[in-house]
C-alpha cells in the first residue's frame, strides 16, 4: 500500500473541509501535505484524522497546515434542536462552557437559552 493510499481518509477530509492551497507529494516513502484550513477547529480535525491513521507521531507523513482565521476557534451554523450547551460540549468537551459562546455572540444573542437555526455563531478560542 502506498503512503498516499494509507492517508487517503485524511485527504478526503481535507476535501470535505475545503482546504485551500492544498498540495500532496510523496517522496521516498513520506507523504508531504500542505494547505490552509479555515479555522483552528478544522486544523484540529485534520490532525486528529492523521493521528487516527498514522499514530501519535507518524514518520511517514509531514504536514504543514495553516489557519486562515485564527481570531476564532470556529464559526458554527446552528441546526434545529441545538442549544449553546450542546454546541459547547461538541467543541470544548464541556457543556458548561456555553457561556463562553454566549459572551462571544452578544451581538446576535440576548439570551443564552434562545438560539435559532441558521445563525452563525463564533466559537471563541479558549
Amino acid at each position: 500500500m502506498s503512503v498516499k493510499a494509507k492517508y487517503q481518509p485524511v485527504l478526503d477530509l481535507g476535501q470535505q473541509l475545503g482546504i485551500k492551497d492544498g498540495s500532496v507529494n510523496e517522496e521516498n516513502g513520506v507523504l508531504k501535505i500542505k494547505g490552509q484550513a479555515n479555522t483552528q477547529y478544522e486544523k484540529d480535525l485534520l490532525w486528529d484524522k492523521i493521528k487516527a491513521v498514522g499514530g501519535e507521531s507518524p514518520s511517514d507523513l509531514k504536514a504543514n497546515i495553516t489557519v486562515a482565521d485564527d481570531s476564532v476557534y470556529h464559526r458554527h451554523v446552528v441546526r434545529s434542536g441545538e442549544s449553546l450547551s450542546k454546541i459547547a460540549k461538541h467543541y470544548y468537551g464541556d457543556a458548561m462552557k456555553y457561556n463562553k459562546i454566549f459572551e462571544a455572540n452578544t451581538n446576535l444573542l440576548s439570551n443564552p437559552d434562545v438560539i435559532h437555526p441558521e445563525q452563525v455563531l463564533v466559537i471563541p478560542n479558549l
